[in-house]
């Protein structure tokens, strides 16, 4: 009867590891910018912060210059909520890549609006670096850029 209790205990245990196991860095960086697509379609600047590292960079979509402070950061956010208004995100194809506590999020995104009474979009493709902080996934470095058109 105890061999039986204790081979139970060890199956347990070795199921709740393999469980454990299949959820890894790449799971916890796709949380984070599924998280962050979340928040964004909430159109709160204050609330997009959290994400970024106090040292971030972020060359968003619709600014003409880097931002690397968390004033400059909210400021772009600000602007972008503006003149994109009821904004939300949508992730297309991504290829992430994680390096130790560093990780790397690549992709194409696609920004929707209601301007005028008129839904638009613009797709566009970004990378997000992302450092390991505690149990969070900070963002340090945010690119983004509007698709070119195909060449004429």
């Amino acid at each position: 009867m105890q061999s039986r209790l204790w081979i139970s205990g060890v199956l347990l245990a070795l199921s709740v590891s393999v469980q454990t196991a299949a959820a890894g860095p790449q799971e916890d960086v796709a949380a984070a910018w599924q998280k962050w697509a979340t928040v964004f379609a909430e159109n709160n600047p204050d609330a997009m912060l959290p994400f970024y590292a106090k040292d971030a960079v972020l060359w968003g979509t619709l600014s003409p210059t880097v931002r690397s402070d968390p004033a400059a950061v909210k400021a772009y956010f600000v602007g972008a909520f503006q003149a994109l208004p009821k904004a939300t995100v949508k992730f297309g194809d991504q290829l992430i890549r994680v390096f130790g506590n560093t990780a790397v999020n690549t992709g194409y995104y696609t920004f929707s609006y209601t301007k005028d009474g008129e839904t638009k979009s613009i797709p566009a493709r970004y990378s997000f670096t992302y450092v390991k902080d505690g149990n969070d996934w900070k963002i340090v470095d945010h690119h983004s850029s509007a698709v070119p058109a195909p060449p004429k």
